[in-house]
């Protein structure tokens, strides 16, 4: 049929787009948003089973630990309004901002772990505790695997190094399985101790991730 309507003109002086096909940077914040609010459940999750075993076990590598679990959840927050809006330059400030709840955490880790050297107290429930580093250690890879693949496949640098961070952040809960096996074995500073090598691992994370957010480009 001749003079027929081709239906994949141009709109608006030359916005070519085919009807049906959906957008990239829809598609692109759809997964985004999917991605972290995966994580976030996740992390709230371990989170909160951490905390009930920190009222029964009194440990401040698990305190550390789980601060920062906490942290790391509500990162996902500016991160997911930053895809949900489209927004590039949102995307790099959401970055910022999980570099600065990092380092707020370590902060509040650290003045826990130096008053616990000072006034060392007893640790009970030393099963419960390591069942909870090992559950924080679960929890993050979960959370990790999700923002990597995500941050990978959407090119996202926010959400790839937020995903090197929950990573780094399992291996640091089982310093918490580490901290009930020396406490058992009748090192009670072990505890405190190992808060404080929690605590040093999340200062090189934050300035890992620093580094990764100041190097990404604005798209």
């Amino acid at each position: 049929m001749s003079g027929g309507h081709d239906h994949s003109h141009d709109v608006a002086g030359g916005h070519g787009h085919s009807h049906g096909l959906v957008d990239p940077s829809i598609v692109r914040s759809r997964e985004g948003v999917k991605a972290v609010s995966i994580s976030l459940v996740v992390l709230l999750a371990t989170t909160l089973i951490q905390i009930g075993v920190f009222l029964s076990t009194n440990s401040v590598a698990l305190l550390a630990d789980l601060i920062h679990n906490f942290g790391d959840a509500l990162t996902a927050l500016p991160l997911g309004v930053a895809f949900f809006l489209r927004s590039a330059r949102g995307e790099k400030a959401a970055g910022y901002f999980v570099v600065a709840a990092i380092f707020v955490s370590a902060c509040v880790a650290l003045w826990q772990t130096i008053e616990r050297l000072i006034d060392p107290q007893p640790l009970s429930h030393l099963g419960a505790l390591a069942a909870a580093g090992a559950v924080g250690f679960i929890g993050n890879e979960i959370a990790a695997l999700i923002r990597l693949r995500a941050g990978k496949r959407l090119d996202s640098p926010a959400l790839v190094a937020d995903g090197y961070h929950a990573r780094t952040d399992g291996l640091v809960s089982l310093g918490v399985v580490g901290s009930a096996i020396i406490v058992a074995l009748g090192f009670e500073l072990g505890d405190p101790l190992i808060g404080l090598a929690i605590t040093l691992i999340i200062l090189r994370i934050t300035w890992q991730s620093w580094q990764t957010i100041g190097a990404s480009s604005v798209r």
